[in-house]
């Protein structure tokens, strides 16, 4: 076997690793809490508008 093709054979393997891992990830990520994404955010956290609204007025106020 030449240089070249055990290059290509090596970048290909790679690939394919890579590969599996992203969709092994999206699989196994099914199982935890939060969202249907996988991302690991806090998607089903409750939400405070009354913080938000806060915030808004004090950034609206200190312009």
């Amino acid at each position: 076997m030449n240089a070249q093709l055990l290059i290509i054979i090596a970048l290909f393997a790679a690939a394919l690793a890579y590969l599996g891992r992203r969709v092994w990830l999206t699989f196994a990520a099914k199982g935890q809490a939060g969202c249907a994404k996988g991302c690991g955010g806090a998607c089903g956290a409750a939400l405070d508008v009354e913080a938000l609204q806060r915030t808004i007025e004090a950034r609206t106020a200190a312009r």
